[in-house]
């Protein structure tokens, strides 16, 4: 006989399903019908359901339907060769999917649905011997009813009525029991769904009832139990060679891949599949995820990933104990797992980095609660360690972990919030002992109190592990530093201590179990609190002590077992007092648990309890009477099938550790907090950013510099810049010089190489001129965030200007130009012209000078010389060069550095002046102008810049013997600082004129060379800040310094400069006192100091200093005259008149080489009328009638007469003559000018 058959009839007489529905399946009845005319009327009853003969509004459609399924689920018919039974077989599928499919589907009853799954599995299980595509037509049939069944689950009413049955009750050892018939027939015979329940609700008159929840919960429960069946065949998915068949437990898995996908968002609304899924489902993906199975891992991922997207809030700690024990544990290769299995394991983690709320939740439900392990951050170091290919080539794993850290950087750059900085622990801190273990959140959806909320707990967990970490090391120094970190009380009492041991992470389980053992009346005390956090109602007593002693380790000395045993047994009689009569019968029948532990799955012991051994050596200890036979049968079972583990598990046995962790898994899941759905992510985003950035950073550079394939480059620069995306937003300035010490690397730029090498190099190295942009790009945007980080930009910037990349002017000060100091031209100014040659230019000019000098010469043939042409590999490197910098926008850093932030500012500065210590004089030089551009564009807050500038710029004067460049723009930058702040800073005044005193220190080589251009420059600035100047007569007295100089040249220039100054064709317009003070203090001063130097007994180091001193007569007299009319006003007038006269006296009285100086005398008498001449006819020196030797016009004729005693006579004659006073007007005039 074969499987299956009907007698067919003509489907004709089945058309009108009102009248004949019996004739239906009585034309199936008979098992002598042969398989060809089976398949005939099969097919006949295909086409009756999927050409809609059957209306859903028909009379007695639902009868109908139910006879066509009860007809084909049940029929036998009569094999007569192989291939006609495996035709008939795929018909019988086709029926039962097209029932399924049809409209009139939802008048099938529970029964009828879970007979049809029934009949499709057995068909599945019998294809396995015979043809391929009949095995597969049958699983996807099976796939095809699972996933319309389950796709109705949306449909079902919530207050359906709740099947009491299908799903039975938690059994005591924390498992739901299976409703498989015989599970392991279900791997290798055949097995149907149990329908006990649902006949129980058809004999009750609901066998119309529409299918719904309860054939869903009993197809579900089957194919967890097809899982459960499977690891208890052989030695289960962690044995070495596979004992069982890989087909069954993916064909299990994918069926509850689809049934979760299709209703896995409605199964949180069903108690009965919920509890399917957190306690059966999820214990046998635990094991099934330690397969060596490359395929079953993915099935089982695929599913969690499912899981967590529908049903995460109701899943935490089996989400939790996935991801560490078994995801994270592949992924990083602990026990030998196969590259295979990483690479699934790497690849689910990265899909769920993905996810928008992963890594928040992560964080919000695991890393900052006190009792779950750090999940995010353990994530974080496994994918950057991950990435890292240490003593390998760069894999695919390397690549995946890679991703899945940018994952998580791009998230997180999705969702930056407003500015908000690091959170700040120590506002957390209180005075006051407040319990951890009473800390609530009144509000786990709204994020104004969950957010605060995990902030709190995060810091108590820190101060908690470190607690641990101390007390793991000493317990009683470890409980005096947690009171002295106030997460215990000051005075201790045995709660608190209790509730550490019970909720911390991180404690040493045998350290625990000794301190709770110990006799001291304080422990005792403890102990007893302990035992009373422990929720162990509707458990069986060993699956209690499971729950119990997971969480420490039972001591070894007697006594200390008999106090915890004590403890536990007291407590658990507290909540069971059904069974047991009295705490002693606790006790009694705990120690005879662990007896019988020992003795089973101690290796020594030869003899084994036999379960009647076990019966009787527990008799009459429940208050004198026996415990239910079948209570310690199940007893024994347990705890032979089961070991409860009093030691640490070594090796990889991790079947055996997830089994003996997972009732105490489900017991915490009762007691755990809430799972918190993240909906504002920004609230925490700058507190994970602070665990991710340094392992990132760290992952992308390592990668970096082992890849060269474009995508994956282009994914670590992107990296890169998102990480100082977020890092800006939260001020991190830390994270920012790390990013550009690490990018700076791979620029190649700070490689020292030929200059040929070095643009080679670049230009031909995408990583590098990727790297490049990001640096530039990070100065750019970020800049007011870099701090040491600035060094390395400057590093770049500088290799650059040696390469000849960057333009003549990089930057410009915030006039928008660069405009020289003097109008003396270019030649004179090397701050305005430092040499940036450009590389390859199209004019084969030979003026080209510094380091690409010779790259020119080897580019380019002219006719004094012959150069090799550049190859074409070459000219390719430039152009990629050129393009480059053009996308890098160097010059913007220094431009708009007026908008950074002070620190940053000040950083900038100081890098720029460390580069120029280190650098050739061509690089300090340019260093120096960029300092000083800044300087200039920050006029506002020179402040910040002042005194390290001028200490730089006072260390090339003083240092430079020779005339050069740098301190050439040493002294010119100077002065345009000078220039450009004295307009504006009037407080600083003083401070950039004490300055320029700095110009006199220069050696006398470097000061010969610029005397005369320095010399201009200083007369421009004391002409365009007159005003400022006021009675500031520093910088007159430094130049009246320079004007002393031993060299003829030199100090003769100098006074005709500062004539030049006072009294030029744009001369100073001082106040009337100020005029006062400068011929006090410099002109005075200045032909007294000369006075001084010719009266020495030598003049070999002052040469020729007779037409010096004409010059400062000169000055003397132009001087007094351009101020005169400011003078006169004067009450001191009388005294500078007097002044002039003085001097002039003791000038023609001066010796040079023992003799009076007839030129100095002519020049003083011609000086001196032309004087009185414009005094007279300006009616400041008039006659007198005053009698007396003090007045005006006594005092002057009595010093006259001591220097040119005819004058008067000349300069006031009895017949007055208008045009000689008119000539000596003009006489003045010229000779002022």
């Amino acid at each position: 006989m074969g499987y299956p058959s009907k007698q067919p009839e003509i489907a004709q007489e089945a058309k009108d399903a009102s009248c004949r529905p019996l004739k239906i399946s009585s034309a199936f009845i008979s098992d002598e019908t042969g398989a060809p005319i089976t398949g005939v009327a099969l097919s006949s009853i295909y086409k009756f359901v999927t050409l809609e003969v059957l209306d859903l509004n028909a009379v007695n459609v639902a009868e109908a339907l139910h006879l066509i399924v009860d007809a084909v689920t049940s029929c036998r018919f009569e094999v007569t060769d192989p291939a006609s039974e495996e035709v008939v077989l795929v018909k019988i599928l086709q029926v039962l999917l097209a029932c399924l499919k049809h409209k009139a589907s939802v008048k099938l009853s529970n029964q009828h649905v879970c007979d049809m799954v029934n009949t499709c599995f057995q068909i599945v299980h019998q294809a396995s011997s015979k043809s391929e595509l009949l095995q597969r037509i049958a699983r996807q049939t099976m796939h095809e009813l699972v996933r319309c069944i389950f796709s109705h689950l949306h449909d079902v009413d919530n207050k359906e009525q709740c099947l009491t049955q299908v799903v039975s009750k938690q059994q005591d050892n924390g498992f739901t029991g299976s409703k498989i018939e015989d599970s392991l027939n279900s791997v290798v015979g055949s097995t149907n769904i149990s329908g006990d329940t649902i006949g129980e609700l058809d004999q009750t008159g609901q066998t119309t009832e529409a299918y719904g929840l309860p054939c869903m919960v009993e197809i579900f429960q089957f194919l967890c139990s097809l899982l459960s069946a499977v690891t208890n065949v052989g030695a289960g998915p962690r044995s070495s060679s596979l004992s069982y068949d890989e087909d069954v437990p993916l064909f299990s898995l994918g069926l509850i891949n689809s049934a979760i996908e299709l209703g896995g968002a409605c199964f949180d609304q069903h108690p009965e599949l919920l509890s399917l899924v957190e306690n059966e489902l999820f214990h046998s993906l635990m094991q099934f995820g330690l397969s060596p199975s490359p395929l079953i891992l993915s099935t089982v991922c695929n599913i969690v990933l499912n899981l967590y997207h529908f049903l995460r809030a109701k899943l935490k700690l089996q989400l939790e104990a996935f991801f560490s024990t078994v995801l994270m544990r592949i992924a990083q290769n602990k026990h030998g797992a196969k590259y295979q299995l990483q690479e699934v394991a790497m690849e689910t983690i990265v899909d769920l980095c993905r996810q928008p709320t992963f890594i928040y939740e992560m964080y919000a439900n695991y890393d900052c609660d006190i009792s779950c392990s750090n999940i995010f951050e353990d994530l974080v170091n496994l994918l950057s360690k991950s990435a890292f290919p240490v003593n390998s080539p760069l894999s695919a794993i390397h690549v995946l972990a890679l991703e899945g850290l940018v994952a998580m950087i791009n998230g997180m750059t999705e969702r930056i919030g407003g500015e908000v900085s690091l959170l700040d622990y120590a506002m957390l801190d209180s005075e006051d002992h407040e319990p951890f273990w009473k800390m609530k959140c009144e509000n786990y959806e709204n994020s104004d109190y969950w957010v605060p909320y995990i902030h709190k707990m995060k810091y108590m967990k820190k101060k908690l592990m470190v607690g641990a970490d101390h007390f793991n090391r000493d317990p009683k120094k470890g409980l005096q530093l947690l009171q002295e970190m106030r997460i215990l009380p000051d005075a201790l009492d045995p709660v608190s201590v209790a509730c550490f041991l019970r909720y911390t992470i991180g404690l040493d389980k045998n350290i625990i179990g000794d301190y709770l053992g110990n006799h001291d009346p304080f422990c005792v005390d403890v102990l007893q609190e302990f035992a009373q956090m422990f929720d162990f109602r509707e458990m069986n007593i060993d699956t209690a002590l499971r729950v119990f002693l997971e969480t420490f380790r039972l001591p070894g000395e007697s006594q200390k077992i008999q106090r915890v045993v004590e403890a536990f047994s007291e407590r658990y009689y507290q909540q069971s007092p059904d069974i047991l009569a009295n705490k002693d019968a606790a006790l009694l029948l705990s120690y005879s648990i662990i007896l019988l532990n020992t003795d089973q799955h101690n290796k020594q012991v030869k003899r084994k309890m036999t379960e009647d051994d076990f019966i009787r050596n527990n008799r009459r200890i429940n208050g004198g009477n026996d415990l239910p036979r079948e209570y310690l049968s199940e007893l024994y079972h347990s705890i032979c099938e089961n070991e409860i583990r009093m030691s640490p598990v070594q090796g990889s046995d991790f079947r055996a550790l997830i089994h003996d962790n997972w009732a105490w898994l489900i017991h915490r899941s009762r007691q755990t907090v809430p799972y918190i759905v993240c909906s504002c992510q920004e609230l925490i985003n700058n507190e994970m950013f602070a665990i991710l950035s340094g392992p990132t950073v760290a992952a992308l550079s390592v990668v970096l510099d082992h890849i060269e394939q474009e995508d994956v480059l282009q994914t670590c620069i992107n990296g890169f810049l998102n990480v100082a995306r977020i890092a800006g937003c939260y001020h991190l300035d830390d994270v920012i010089d790390g990013l550009l010490a690490s990018l700076s690397k791979f620029t190649t730029l700070l490689i020292p190489k030929p200059v040929e090498e070095s643009i080679l190099a670049f230009g031909s190295n995408t990583k590098a001129r990727k790297s490049t942009i990001a640096v530039f790009a990070i100065a750019n945007m970020y800049g007011d965030y870099i701090r040491l980080g600035w060094r390395n930009t400057v590093d770049c910037i500088l290799s650059l200007h040696k390469l000849g990349l960057l333009p003549a002017h990089l930057a410009s000060d915030e006039a928008g130009n660069m405009e020289q100091v003097s109008e003396s031209g270019p030649e004179k100014n090397g701050f305005l012209s430092s040499p940036a040659p450009t590389v390859l230019a199209s004019a084969h000019s030979r003026n080209l000078s510094g380091l690409m000098g010779r790259f020119s010469d080897f580019l380019y043939y002219d006719t004094e010389k012959s150069a090799p042409q550049p190859s074409q590999e070459q000219l390719e490197a430039h152009k990629h060069a050129v393009e480059t910098l053009k996308s890098c926008h160097v010059n913007t850093i220094f431009t708009e550095s007026t908008f950074l932030q002070s620190e940053s500012l000040s950083n900038l500065a100081r890098a720029l002046i460390l580069a120029a210590g280190q650098s050739d004089e061509q690089g300090a030089v340019f260093c120096l102008e960029l300092l000083i551009i800044v300087a200039l564009n920050n006029r506002d807050r020179i402040m910040l810049l002042w005194q390290g500038v001028y200490e730089y710029i006072t260390n090339i004067v003083q240092s430079a013997v020779m005339p050069g460049t740098l301190v050439e723009n040493a002294v010119f930058g100077l002065i345009r600082i000078c220039q450009r702040l004295l307009p504006y800073k009037e407080n600083l005044t003083d401070e950039l004129l004490k300055s320029l005193q700095l110009i006199l220190k220069l050696d006398a080589r470097v000061a010969d060379a610029y005397c005369e251009h320095i010399t201009q420059e200083i007369m421009h600035l004391v002409k365009a800040n007159a005003r400022q100047l006021k009675s500031h007569m520093g910088l007159a007295q430094g130049f009246r310094k320079v004007c002393l100089d031993p060299r003829e040249e030199v100090r003769n220039h100098a006074i005709l400069m500062l004539q030049s100054c006072l009294i030029g064709s744009h001369g100073v317009h001082l106040q009337d006192e100020v005029w006062s003070q400068c011929f006090d203090l410099v002109v005075f001063a200045l032909v007294s100091d000369l006075l001084e130097i010719m009266q020495e007994k030598t003049l070999k180091e002052h040469r020729n200093m007779e037409g010096t001193l004409i010059l400062s007569l000169k000055l003397l007299s132009n001087t007094f005259l351009y101020s005169l009319s400011s003078l006169s006003r004067l009450v001191s007038f009388c005294k500078v008149w007097l002044g002039v006269l003085s001097y002039m006296e003791w000038c023609i009285k001066v010796k040079i080489r023992g003799k009076k100086s007839e030129k100095i005398h002519e020049t003083v008498a011609e000086l001196l009328k032309n004087s009185l001449l414009v005094m007279k006819s300006g009616g400041i020196l008039v006659p007198s009638d005053d009698v007396g030797s003090d007045s005006f016009w006594q005092l002057t004729w009595l010093h006259v007469k001591n220097i040119a005693p005819n004058l008067r006579t000349e300069v006031f004659p009895d017949d007055e003559n208008e045009q000689v006073f008119h000539d000596a007007s003009v006489s003045v005039s010229s000779g002022g000018s």
